[in-house]
């Protein structure tokens, strides 16, 4: 099974904000068993625009298990925050498996 993958866009406009809610954020992925890939304050956009002063990607078993922690109650405690702090954007994308053969 492919692993899953989180990646939110973020336009901070609120420093303490944003920490306040990395500091949520951090017990309840720890609850779930994901990780975090990356933090990237000045990704390399190679083409087009990119949103946002603040990338990061976050790992987990399964895209079921990324959308279950974006949907569990320690998630929704902490999503407020980051609404609060900063403008973003939040995809879920599937891992890809090369076929064998």
């Amino acid at each position: 099974m492919p692993k899953g993958y989180v990646i939110f866009t973020e336009a901070i406009k609120d420093q303490a904000g944003m920490a306040a809610y990395g500091r949520a954020a951090t017990q309840s992925l720890a609850e779930s068993g994901g990780r975090v890939l990356s933090v990237e304050a000045r990704p390399q956009v190679l083409e087009g625009e990119w949103h946002g002063d603040q990338t990061v990607v976050l790992e987990f078993e399964s895209v079921e298990a990324a959308r279950a922690w974006y949907e569990s109650a320690a998630y929704e405690k902490a999503k407020p925050l980051r609404h609060a702090a900063a403008d973003s954007n939040a995809v879920i994308v599937s891992g890809f498996e090369m076929p064998k053969g």
